[in-house]
């Protein structure tokens, strides 16, 4: 999956991820101390929610590079009695909605920025058990670092359909410049904290699962869909970047 670069992706894009977010972080550290405090006290420890996502294909291995992304907690820990977590919309509180609302849950993201795990702009990155329904084309869009906003974020965000949102980063991958990420940042700010639009699907606490939405829409078998997710399950097992 090789894709050409140009000079500002290749050698510029990179220097601006590590000073956005090195402002970010010192700018705005009261509010990371004062949302760390809220979960804290809302929803107790952890503070930070970590999961393992897809970023960037390496090109020594052809594959995606599994890493941790970082969130404030945003559900409760609650389990049935057989010790199994709640369905999300359960274990989803006001706060949390709120944060996610607010996007505040985001910010631990930028963490990742700095690391070098993300940019500040990219298509957003899916769940490990979302990568393994794509196809080659639509994996494409590992050919970037996955970013904290994206061309998919500001036109629509979870309001759009899986085939629309991998579309736009599709789209996004084909021209990426200063200007364009500028825009996005921009637009960004309007929709996701001035507007709010798109934060979730509707009726559902959180994003349906692209291979939940083939099976439902009958684009995949029971039989593929379960290949799929012990895929996914294989994948995260195998990866040794727990950190």
């Amino acid at each position: 999956m090789n894709r050409k670069q140009g000079i500002y992706e290749k050698y510029i894009k990179r220097i601006l991820d590590i000073v956005c977010s090195l402002l970010a972080i010192l700018s705005f550290s009261w509010l990371y101390l004062l949302v760390s405090i809220l979960v804290k006290i809302k929803l107790g420890s952890p503070v930070l929610f970590k999961q393992p996502r897809p970023g960037m294909i390496e090109p020594s291995t052809g594959k995606e590079k599994i890493f941790n992304m970082y969130k404030f907690r945003t559900m409760t820990e609650q389990k049935d009695e057989e010790g199994n977590l709640l369905p999300d919309e359960r274990r989803l509180t006001k706060f949390g909605s709120w944060l996610r609302a607010t996007s505040l849950d985001e910010l631990p993201e930028t963490f990742n920025i700095l690391k070098g795990d993300m940019s500040v702009v990219g298509p957003r990155p899916q769940l490990v058990r979302d990568m393994v329904f794509m196809t080659e084309e639509q994996r494409m869009r590992h050919t970037v670092k996955p970013g904290l906003s994206g061309l998919a974020q500001v036109n629509g965000r979870n309001a759009i359909g899986w085939e629309e949102k991998l579309k736009w980063d599709l789209r996004y991958i084909e021209n990426i410049s200063f200007l364009r990420d500028l825009k996005i940042i921009l637009m960004t700010v309007l929709k996701a904290f001035i507007k709010r639009e798109g934060i979730t699907e509707e009726n559902m606490a959180t994003a349906e699962d692209f291979g939940d939405y083939l099976l439902r829409s009958h684009c995949v078998s029971k039989e593929v869909y379960d290949e799929k997710q012990e895929l996914a399950k294989r994948i995260i097992e195998g990866w040794n970047g727990k950190i």
